[in-house]
């Protein structure tokens, strides 16, 4: 795959993308695209099509219509992790009888470079990860599971991040944690799609938001004029 943007200048575009379950359509059309080193941010209630859409965009499902990572089709490829698109998925995917130290190795396994340096970022991003580096992953609270998720996905130096959820089920004081490092690594240059049902958080990252509703984006733009929706507000920000 090539290291280049699209010929739009985006790093990856999706045109009118469908998947469907048998006669199911869990997306319908879908087009959007996110820029080199830009946060973009789809938020939507459960059952939206927002995991379906992290799945196809990070080459787990097949689908109609286009999506291009770096000029290059996602479907063409079974590289797209070596080329720096890395997924960070709801379910973390923990290697729960190994321990953090050596889930942050897996993480770096597909990407060359200098794996002490992404250590070193994991570990001042997070540093409880340091200070329990030697502890089993499964024994970690949810909070710091999600940590050494998000931290393993950074192993692989992405130049693109996919985010599923990564606040579900996690404290407020967490989370604040979480925007925090999710800020440090968009200032790193790193483009994040972020996919989130809290809308706040989502709100307060992003450059640019898109409500997924049913499988069709029923909203998008900046999160300052989404604020002011009248819909979004009522439905998602408590009116």
């Amino acid at each position: 795959m090539s290291d280049d943007t699209g010929a739009d200048g985006s790093l990856l575009r999706a045109e009118d993308l469908s998947v469907s379950y048998g006669k199911v359509a869990a997306l319908r059309g879908v087009s959007f695209s996110v820029d080199d080193g830009e946060f973009v941010a789809v938020i939507g209630p459960n059952g939206a099509g927002k995991s379906t859409l992290c799945d196809a965009i990070s080459g787990y499902l097949d689908y109609e219509g286009s999506i291009e990572y770096a000029g290059t089709e996602v479907r063409e490829t079974g590289h797209v992790v070596e080329d720096g698109l890395i997924y960070c998925s709801e379910s973390r995917n923990l290697f729960g009888n190994m321990s953090v130290a050596n889930n942050l190795e897996l993480g770096a396994y597909r990407r060359k470079g200098n794996v002490d340096e992404r250590r070193e970022f994991v570990y001042d991003l997070f540093p409880v990860l340091e200070d329990r580096k030697k502890q089993l992953a499964r024994t970690l609270s949810g909070g710091q599971q999600q940590m050494l998720a998000i931290g393993r996905a950074l192993m692989g130096d992405p130049r693109a991040l996919v985010l599923d959820e990564p606040t579900i089920g996690l404290a407020p004081v967490i989370c604040d944690d979480i925007t925090e490092a999710l800020a440090q690594i968009h200032d790193e240059g790193v483009s994040v799609i972020l996919l989130e049902q809290n809308v706040t958080f989502a709100m307060d990252l992003a450059d640019r938001v898109f409500l997924l509703e049913n499988g069709s984006f029923a909203r998008e733009g900046p999160p300052e004029v989404l604020e002011d929706d009248e819909y979004i507000r009522d439905a998602y920000l408590g009116g």
